[in-house]
């Protein structure tokens, strides 16, 4: 039986592409098993889906002073020593792995045992992580055409990011039973991330009754950022988070607002959802989002509105806007190349396999 070892952690954006490829590599017969940190949000993904896990010491490789900097580089010891250790017990085939700074020893122990080792990029800009993986990594898959000039020739594959496939499953019908909405008016969804973004929520709220003259709005806004004063306004609905309901909310938009990390572009653009795109700003990160977001509007699949650039004006104008051209964006994303992420991954894994 061919066995995998998939790897990735430190936040979901790590972990849900991983969990992406799960079904088809179970049609494919493989035995998966995955590696992580100790604690990480990882572990609780994998583990509900009755995949066996193994976790590892973890440090963070910091570019700034910090404490941890004096104890962390012996935390990655150990933790190359364990993946050491389990590359010898587990014997995988191949290894793939999504970047955060777990995957760092597991990809130099699979390295030296001699089994292939597949990484994937999501960002345009590879991360530190990566970074130091890719000397390591039989192939580097990636998202954007910019990124593959910035890869050893040899290694990189311009693959796009694995995206759950349920989300494209989703019903108009059961979004509408859901938000308890009308038919007869536009849908808006906007979505913060994982953990809500406070500058979206806020700009969104702003201008509410403006929007809701002419559209009606779901809102996920993240853990703790429910605003009780809006509780009852018709054409209104608010979430901290959804999981099941997802791919019928997806369904049921018109137009998505989003943050620009690359798994959330990657999934509006499988699904041809005109979207406006508010990266979180070069002050709270590193600028991936920024980076993601141009490249998206590159291509037309998006419209950007930079969070240093918001007001109630700008906003109206840009949401009006994506809405009255949502055809010439759906008919960009419609013709990407990028819609088979995972079968063009696989065959990399069956290739290296066979």
């Amino acid at each position: 039986m061919k066995h995998i070892v998939l790897t990735g952690g430190g936040t979901a954006g790590h972990v849900t592409p991983n969990i992406a490829m799960i079904p088809r590599l179970k049609e494919l017969g493989y035995k998966i098993s995955y590696i992580g940190s100790y604690e990480g949000i990882e572990k609780k993904l994998i583990e509900e889906l009755g995949i066996p896990y193994y976790g590892i010491s973890s440090g963070k490789l910091r570019r700034y002073f910090d404490v941890k900097n004096f104890t962390d580089p012996f935390r990655v010891l150990k933790g190359f020593m364990e993946a050491k250790k389990l590359m010898k017990e587990l014997k995988p085939d191949v290894v793939f792995s999504k970047g955060g700074f777990v995957t760092v020893p597991v990809v130099i122990a699979a390295s030296r045992k001699k089994i292939p080792t597949f990484i994937h990029e999501s960002d345009m800009t590879p991360g530190l992580a990566n970074k130091i993986c890719i000397p390591f990594a039989t192939k580097v898959c990636c998202n954007f055409p910019e990124t593959v000039s910035q890869l050893p020739a040899d290694k990189a594959v311009l693959t796009g990011t694995p995206i759950r496939q349920e989300l494209l499953t989703g019903s108009k019908e059961n979004g509408l039973k859901f938000t308890g909405f009308s038919s007869n008016k536009p849908v808006i969804l906007i979505i913060g991330g994982s953990l809500g973004a406070t500058a979206v929520n806020q700009a969104v709220r702003a201008i509410l009754p403006n929007l809701l003259q002419d559209f009606q709005v779901v809102h996920l806004c993240g853990k703790g950022k429910l605003d009780e004063n809006l509780k009852d306004t018709k054409g209104y609905v608010q979430y901290e988070y959804i999981k099941k309901e997802l791919a019928d909310l997806f369904a049921l938009a018109d137009i998505v607002i989003s943050r620009a990390g690359a798994n959330a572009i990657c999934e509006l653009s499988a699904l041809n959802k005109p979207n406006l795109l508010i990266p979180l700003s070069a002050r709270a990160s590193r600028g991936d989002q920024i980076l993601n977001a141009r490249s998206f509007e590159h291509l037309g699949y998006s419209k950007v509105l930079e969070e240093e650039e918001i007001t109630n004006e700008s906003l109206l104008d840009a949401v009006y806007d994506l809405y009255k051209n949502r055809e010439t964006y759906i008919t960009a994303m419609s013709s990407s190349r990028h819609k088979n992420s995972i079968e063009q991954i696989v065959q990399l894994f069956e290739k290296a396999v066979n």
